[in-house]
């Protein structure tokens, strides 16, 4: 099926915190609303028949409870396939924002997904219910090529948004397309938990996945187009992922994703919008990508002398490192239960600097969830405390296996390039207990090779 998505510079107003009346509100919203038209008329004209929109690309960011409310639309929760917007506006009150989507998607035939925030009155007889009588939630809608309105989803994970509140119980969101089945819908941060997601996709056998976001790239293990992917590989899913560009604010990385391949974009040096339309495979049945084959060996090698171990804070977590020196080797190291082991040859030696490390724990800045990770990084500069900083550009070419005896079956396999480039494996998956991720020569300089675990239940 023909996806698309679009990356979207959203125009912010320039005083968020300040109370507005609801026709200033429209009237911003509106200038979002004429750039999202354009973009769907131009996908449509690509053959595309479903198009995504970003996290807060409507409304932008940064208000108040009470600041956002005149940008809040009323959407029925429960009314899933049975209103549609564009053909019945007179059904509810403040319906301006969803009546423009779904007549964008009825004129174009096309299914629309975008993300917004919805209001909903509450009584004192609702226990949960805030002290302003209302609940504020930030929403996708996913509106059929009719118009209709298939499917709502409110943001479960929500990332630092007193606007907001989150919903009493997880949705679980889904619609059906003619094209390519069910699709799941969730929302940013949402991707790195196991409510709604993991659940969602296991509970209903998803295979295809919308996903708007507003992520701000946190390199070597959280750039948004490195997830995206390794997200797309690990549940093997496809991934149609908007994200919104601010590149002053480090966001900026969307695409559209399957397990084996991607058609991304990451750019944080120009403005403006992007959209990216693609041709790619509905997934059926439950084929493992690449877990069947086995890898060249796990060898249990690595116990001869290992260099000398240090710490360095990568990600915000105290990482346990040892240097890759050499121009082959093998490297282990631990911390708590998790091991991890290193296979490695260099093609030509560089004067760049990398690192092998661990971490096993509980990670408590910006959001509280247990990681596991083995990860192969570029450092910085040439001493060891540069391990773990950002770093976009890289030269060495390494031949490379890397594994570790992961405790979580939830594994993300992280392969990121020179330039912010995504790579495939040639191998991974599970052998014995070990997780394992190959690659002979990557096709540019190789930044970060990681197993990233989530141990969900150590949340």
């Amino acid at each position: 099926y023909v996806a698309a998505v679009y990356e979207h510079e959203s125009i912010l107003s320039p005083a968020p915190a300040v109370l507005v009346e609801r026709r200033s509100a429209l009237e911003l919203m509106g200038r979002n609303l004429d750039i999202y038209e354009q973009q769907v008329l131009a996908a449509a004209r690509q053959g595309a028949q479903i198009i995504v929109f970003p996290e807060d690309g409507i409304h932008g960011f940064n208000f108040t409870r009470s600041s956002i409310y005149p940008y809040l639309d009323f959407v029925p929760h429960s009314h899933s396939g049975k209103w549609n917007p564009c053909r019945e506006p007179y059904l509810f009150n403040d319906t301006e924002v969803v009546q423009r989507l779904s007549c964008m998607a009825l004129k174009n035939k096309i299914f629309l997904v975008a993300n917004l925030g919805t209001k909903q009155p509450c009584g004192r007889s609702d226990p949960r219910c805030p002290p302003d009588g209302r609940f504020q939630f930030n929403t996708n809608v996913a509106l059929g090529a009719d118009g209709a309105l298939l499917a709502t989803y409110r943001k479960h994970n929500l990332y630092f948004e007193d606007a907001f509140d989150t919903p009493p119980e997880p949705d679980y969101a889904f619609f059906d397309t003619p094209f390519a089945g069910k699709f799941g819908m969730f929302t940013c941060f949402d991707i790195l938990f196991f409510e709604p997601t993991v659940n969602l996709i296991r509970r209903y056998n998803l295979k295809q996945i919308v996903y708007p976001t507003a992520w701000m790239n946190q390199l070597p293990l959280l750039s948004a187009v490195e997830f995206q992917q390794a997200f797309a590989t690990a549940f093997n899913v496809n991934i149609l992922a908007a994200n919104i560009h601010h590149p002053t604010l480090g966001m900026t990385g969307s695409g559209i994703y399957t397990p084996v391949k991607s058609f991304i974009y990451h750019n944080m040096e120009s403005y403006g919008g992007k959209l990216i339309v693609a041709e790619i495979p509905v997934i059926t049945a439950d084929y493992k990508t690449n877990l069947e084959k086995t890898p060249g060996r796990v060898s249990e090698k690595g116990k001869e002398q290992s260099p000398p171990s240090f710490y360095a804070e990568m990600m915000y977590d105290n990482f346990t490192f040892v240097p890759v020196w050499g121009e082959k080797g093998e490297l282990q190291v631990c911390a708590n239960t998790l091991c991890c082991y290193l296979s490695y040859r260099r093609a030509v030696l560089t004067d760049e600097l990398y690192a092998l490390g661990v971490f096993d724990g509980l990670h408590t800045v910006h959001g509280t969830y247990y990681v596991q990770a083995c990860a192969l990084v570029k450092c910085g500069g040439l001493s060891f405390s540069t391990c773990g900083q950002e770093v976009t550009d890289a030269t060495a070419l390494i031949d490379f296996q890397l594994w570790g005896n992961m405790s979580t079956p939830y594994i993300f396999p992280l392969l990121l390039t020179s330039g912010i480039t995504l790579d495939f494996a040639d191998h991974l998956g599970w052998k014995n207990n070990y997780y394992f991720l190959s690659k002979n020569r990557t096709s540019s300089g190789l930044l970060t090779a990681a197993l990233y675990g989530r141990w969900y239940e150590k949340d």
